[in-house]
């Protein structure tokens, strides 16, 4: 039976590859953004891959309007199965160049615009007992780097107030599922767009992924939300697990290769932003990096295939036993071989043999 989802920052990016994956399903999508233009360009996609579409522009950072919107799409295409939180701002810059009114911008937008979502969301899907909500996380919620300070604070925000609210439903005997999916970098056009202070332009943390990638992880996520979270990509785990082990070791990596990791050689020139408003025109999915982007992610195809994930994993804990049980075999000492007697030291042992 085909979904009933909503997507927040739907119109570009991530977000419009997700919503391009949910309409392989023929599934009804509210699709949530600020640019009407944008946002009608992508209910068209929705509808010419086979879905169906409610192009919804507001702002995700006023929860009246993200309420309103959710009444229209159940008004429209019925319960809410799915509700995606993938609305984001930032700016790449040092903090002590950006100004309260940016920083809280980026806050209102990427927090408590994924707060306003779930609030709405879970308004419904409690008293049905039943749907999914997915937060689109990032690695830079466990780790994070020099220049977004509000874009990753924001992010460890997201998994924070997450983790509180997976401890109510649980205690509730809820039904509606929480997960949270941590992405890579990606190839988006965000880059085009987020406002910069830094003289060069805007580049994602290599290794960079296709929109296409994430939308994969987001979508199964969504269909299989047990988890409690998903990691998209290598860089994700390698961020996130070296986090727990080794901070302080990040943080000077980060000091040393965070600032030239985020941009090119080429400078930047005068262009918009979309921090307080919608730039024009139709983004569509990916950036401009897809000459070095990967289209395939065996992190991903490991968490979407746990039962080969195990079978892998047996197959190579038995494979490792083996050759470890076969080096100790080998590197075992040989028993001596019996002393060679002479003739006359034979018949002394025959005679005491008999005697016996």
């Amino acid at each position: 039976m085909a979904k009933v989802v909503v997507i927040t920052g739907a119109s570009a990016g991530v977000g419009r590859a997700v919503a391009a994956r949910f309409a392989r399903d023929g599934a009804s999508i509210g699709l949530i953004a600020r640019g009407p233009e944008r946002l009608e360009a992508a209910a068209e996609e929705v509808r010419h891959i086979g879905g169906q579409a409610l192009a919804l522009p507001l702002d995700v950072a006023d929860h009246d309007q993200v309420e309103a919107a959710a009444t229209r799409v159940e008004e429209e295409f019925g319960p809410i199965d799915i509700w995606i939180n993938g609305a984001m701002a930032t700016l790449l810059g040092p903090l002590h160049e950006m100004s309260p009114e940016e920083f809280r911008r980026i806050t209102e937008v990427t927090y408590l615009g994924n707060v306003h979502g779930t609030m709405a969301a879970l308004k419904r899907m409690r008293v049905r007992d039943r749907g999914t909500i997915v937060q689109i996380g990032s690695a830079l919620a466990y780790r994070s780097i020099p220049l977004q300070s509000a874009y990753c604070g924001a992010k460890h925000a997201i998994v924070g107030y997450t983790d509180s609210l997976r401890s109510e439903l649980i205690h509730d005997g809820s039904r509606v599922r929480l997960t949270v999916v941590h992405l890579p970098a990606v190839n988006t056009p965000q880059f085009e767009w987020a406002r910069n202070k830094m003289p060069f332009r805007q580049q994602p943390v290599p290794p960079i992924y296709q929109p296409e990638v994430a939308a994969s992880g987001i979508h199964y996520a969504a269909l299989h939300p047990g988890r409690r979270e998903y990691w998209i990509g290598s860089s994700s785990y390698q961020a996130i697990l070296g986090q727990k082990v080794a901070p302080g070791l990040l943080d000077r990596m980060m000091a040393k290769k965070g600032y030239s990791g985020q941009m090119t050689s080429e400078p930047e020139t005068p262009r918009g932003d979309n921090l307080f408003a919608p730039v024009p025109g139709d983004f569509g999915a990916r950036g401009r990096f897809g000459n070095r982007a990967r289209s395939f992610s065996p992190a991903l195809f490991l968490s979407e295939h746990p039962r080969s994930t195990l079978g892998s994993v047996t197959v190579a804990g038995a494979g490792f036993l083996g050759w470890l049980i076969g080096r100790l075999l080998l590197s075992r000492k040989k028993p001596a071989p019996p002393p060679k007697l002479t003739a006359r030291e034979i018949r002394q042992q025959l005679r005491r043999a008999r005697r016996l």
